[in-house]
């Protein structure tokens, strides 16, 4: 990390980008990060607030308060934040993921994810995999308001083994979602799915040609009126794929709001969407046989008279 550096602009040469200017005296770093760092305003000319498209005169003067560099570890254990496990081998860990974290850091030094907690238990996850993303060992996602378990491996080895599962659909993911209306019985989805071209962040129906194949299979569990809880499988792992999904079959996700899912009603957790990762099934990699992680679905999503049975 570099801290407290300071640059005069030549008097000689001609005008020159604030992001190229630091980019030269600062090699260790990269542009994604020097920009990073004048965005959240660590970076000044002339005591002010720089832009980063902005254009250095001679004479400006450059203070970086703080710039992250390439090999600046991406995930800091955070040994405070609680985590619940799930299981453990020797190749692999799980763990669940509570509604509201993120799944890993976007930016290095991030704090408050689910990879912080795991790295203060499970240092060695971060060590193989993609380490520069800080994934590390983790080996899929969930986004921000899905609760459930998340799957890493702990030696290189394993890693290239399950991400290997995970590309030939050997790993299934099993889902509980409380949706809109009543789902009277199972149902198969198989849109290929695009990112929204009009909707920054949102997922759409798309082409064989332009999207990306994902299945989705879906059964009723119990109905509450006008909600039903849903089991949702798959075996692709497409971005927000049973949200995208279950839209898509008339049954949005309550609290979903992306997806025009309902609001969340009297004894729901408002501050999240009904969906949660409920197991996941994978062939052990060590070949000790087939191995299903169960992950409990959690309090807040018992308002509806919720799901305590098997998953």
């Amino acid at each position: 990390m570099i801290r407290d550096r300071a640059w005069t602009v030549a008097v000689e040469g001609a005008p020159v980008r604030l992001d190229l200017f630091l980019l030269e005296r600062c090699p260790s770093s990269r542009r994604a990060l020097v920009r990073r760092a004048i965005e959240v305003g660590a970076v000044t000319v002339n005591g002010r607030r720089a832009g980063k498209g902005q254009m250095l005169k001679p004479g400006d003067a450059v203070h970086v308060t703080e710039l992250s560099e390439v090999d600046d570890p991406r995930v800091v254990p955070q040994p405070d934040l609680p985590l619940a496990m799930l299981g453990v081998s020797a190749s692999w860990v799980a763990v669940d993921k509570p509604a509201g974290w993120p799944t890993q850091p976007i930016r290095p030094g991030e704090t408050g994810t689910l990879a912080n907690a795991l790295a203060a238990r499970h240092p060695e996850c971060f060590q193989v995999g993609e380490r520069d993303t800080g994934m590390g060992g983790l080996l899929h996602r969930l986004d921000r308001q899905t609760s459930g378990v998340v799957l890493a491996a702990r030696t290189q080895t394993a890693w290239e083994e399950l991400r290997a599962q995970f590309a030939r659909r050997a790993v299934e993911k099993t889902y509980l979602a409380l949706v809109a209306g009543r789902l009277e019985g199972p149902a198969r989805i198989a849109t290929p799915l695009a990112h929204d071209p009009r909707r920054p962040g949102r997922m759409c129906p798309g082409t064989e040609d332009a999207g990306l194949p994902a299945e989705t299979r879906v059964e009723p569990v119990r109905n509450f009126g006008g909600l039903s809880l849903v089991r949702a499988t798959i075996r692709t792992g497409v971005t927000h794929q049973v949200r995208c999904h279950l839209a898509l079959l008339g049954h949005p996700i309550v609290g979903d709001r992306l997806y025009g899912g309902p609001p969340a009603g009297p004894g729901c957790d408002s501050r999240r969407h009904f969906l949660h990762a409920a197991a996941i099934s994978f062939p052990d990699p060590d070949g000790g046989g087939a191995i299903r992680i169960v992950s409990p679905v959690p309090p807040e999503m018992w308002g509806h008279g919720g799901w305590q049975g098997p998953i």
